[in-house]
């Protein structure tokens, strides 16, 4: 999914103009990247964390040449999954559920009298 996606979401979802879909997502990611930037780290219940991660520096070496280099300490950010999406992604049911979901539209009646066959029968 692409950041344009989320702005199609919101479109879509909540009725919202194209402009302020795409000002809300732009706001959310800049109030992010600060957070993250200040060293602050981001809890969003039931979908996960992001940590800021520092890292010592070390001697690397230049696989070309073998030359020793030093790397610099830096900073990562790492992203750990909620229990709740954890278990959403790894929910068989779920997954077959959601996949029914898109093939039948809620407003398609179930005809149980129907049966699907496949060619092996």
């Amino acid at each position: 999914m692409l950041k344009s996606d989320l702005v199609q979401v919101l479109v879509e979802e909540r009725k919202v103009t194209q402009k302020q879909a795409e000002i809300a997502v732009e706001t959310i990611f800049e109030a992010m990247r600060d957070a993250l930037r200040g060293g602050e780290n981001i809890e969003i219940r039931g979908f996960g964390a992001f940590h800021v991660k520092d890292y010592k520096g070390y001697r690397g070496r230049n696989p070309k040449t073998g030359e020793v280099i030093p790397v610099e300490p830096k900073k990562g950010v790492l992203f750990r999954t909620g229990k709740e999406l954890r278990e959403r992604i790894n929910s068989p049911m779920r997954a077959a559920e959601e996949a029914a979901a898109k093939v039948l539209d809620e407003d398609t009646p179930v005809r149980p009298d129907l049966r699907i066959v496949s060619g092996d029968d």
